[in-house]
């Protein structure tokens, strides 16, 4: 008989309380929390800029992996196969049988993509994943303000057929962006994602909203929630709970407290 601990490993997923529905996990994690409040921070430049933003979507991805894709029992002989027949480990790991897609939303997007893609190749079959790209930028009216995103140009590498279809962008702030590059694979890409998740560092009440009504099958993962500019009753309260008053945008919808442009930062780029 071989033991079987290890047939099947629980895991949940450490979040905050909250009441925007089943598809969100607000991350409640001090590690991440930490690294995100040191990448923020004002003083931050580069390169430790983009090296904490590879740490925290490597950390970020594995809570994904752990919690969505699928896993298959294995035997592994150790290297005390050589000494005793009972030098055989069992137990539950990913299923490495499994496709996946991580899209770039270039600027900000390349960074945590390739990250996750990088990832995503150690585990998994390297054939059955793949990092698509879009060049994507954000629209602005008069007054500067978000009124929607325009594509320059993609790279999209074939179907998304019973793909796990992974959008690692690390500013949630309106959705305008995210929404129309769901639209896109949703008209424009054959086949049918088993599972569609974003990944995030920050994301916004407006953010789920916008996601909520767009695009209510997404899964959105967030190492952090701000809603600075909300008013004084909503501090404190369970997220969700006066969500129609609960404000992350300021009026030229950059999250607050935030991080800044990331995409600006992370390229050292200011147009």
């Amino acid at each position: 008989m071989r033991d079987t601990l290890y047939d099947s490993v629980p895991y949940r997923v450490p979040e905050i309380e909250h009441r925007y529905g089943a598809n969100v996990h607000l991350l409640a994690d001090p590690f991440l929390l930490d690294l995100l409040a040191k990448l923020a921070a004002k003083e931050t430049e580069q390169p430790v800029v983009n090296n904490l933003v590879v740490d925290i979507y490597r950390s970020l991805a594995r809570v994904v992996v752990n919690a969505e894709f699928p896993r298959k029992v294995v035997e592994v002989p150790t290297r005390m196969i050589d000494h005793t027949p009972e030098g055989v480990w069992r137990g539950q790991t990913l299923e490495p049988d499994t496709r996946a897609v991580t899209v770039n939303i270039a600027r900000a997007g390349a960074v945590p993509s390739h990250t996750v893609y990088d990832m995503l190749n150690t585990v998994l079959i390297p054939k059955l994943v793949r990092q698509d790209h879009i060049i994507m930028s954000r629209m602005l009216g008069d007054a500067e303000q978000v009124v929607g995103a325009g594509i320059g140009g993609m790279k999209i590498g074939g179907d998304v057929d019973g793909a796990f279809l992974l959008f690692p962008d690390p500013m949630g702030a309106t959705g305008s962006s995210l929404s129309m590059a769901l639209d896109t694979y949703k008209k424009k890409v054959p086949g049918t994602p088993r599972k569609i998740i974003a990944l995030h560092l920050i994301v916004t009440p407006e953010y789920l909203r916008r996601m909520r009504k767009d695009h209510p099958e997404l899964v959105v993962y967030a190492v952090r929630l701000d809603r600075g500019l909300s008013p004084e009753k909503v501090k404190g309260s369970v997220p969700g709970t006066y969500w129609d008053e609960e404000k992350g945008l300021n009026d030229h919808d950059y999250i607050v407290p935030g991080a800044g442009g990331l995409g600006e930062v992370m390229n050292n780029a200011w147009v």
